[in-house]
């Protein structure tokens, strides 16, 4: 019975010191349930290997994610993702977000170039502090891309078969 409660005082005991090492104002940047992914990144900032970009949203509101010096746009969007989500989650409690919907209605740009392709943010331009905004994106009809998309496929099948 000791052996066991020795056990538990001391896992209380490291679970105290680290919800007062995340509650210290240095560490302000680190989430609540940290990743090792998170803590990656958070040291290649630190080490420069990773940036801190800015996204302003539409109503000129803006929030901090952080990727690798060779992150994509795809590693950008997941970031914004996964930050966007940890913030609704911490304000609003669950709350579904269609990010396919986000993404067939806006787009991110920087510098007045939208970012469309998966190339690396470098070849854009984006460094370490750079402001990425979300604009509205329309679809030009002569691109069709979204005509390809498994759900038109679907519902085009079932017209064929009435």
């Amino acid at each position: 019975m000791g052996e066991y409660e020795e056990r538990r005082d001391k896992k209380a005991g490291v679970q105290s010191m680290l919800k007062a090492l995340l509650d210290d104002p240095i560490l302000s940047d680190v989430p609540k349930n940290p990743t090792l992914y998170d803590v990656d990144i958070l040291i290649g900032l630190e080490l420069g290997s990773a940036m801190r970009i800015s996204i302003i949203k539409l109503d000129a509101t803006s929030f901090d994610v952080t990727v690798m010096n060779s992150a994509t746009v795809k590693d950008l969007k997941l970031a914004i993702k996964k930050k966007v989500n940890d913030m609704e989650q911490s304000n609003m409690g669950h709350r579904q977000i269609s990010w396919r919907g986000v993404w067939a209605k806006c787009c991110l740009s920087y510098n007045n170039h939208k970012l469309l392709n998966d190339d690396a943010l470098q070849n854009f331009g984006v460094r370490n502090n750079s402001q990425v905004h979300f604009v509205p994106y329309v679809m030009a009809k002569e691109s069709r891309s979204h005509s390809t998309r498994r759900k038109h496929r679907f519902f085009h099948g079932l017209n064929k078969l009435s």
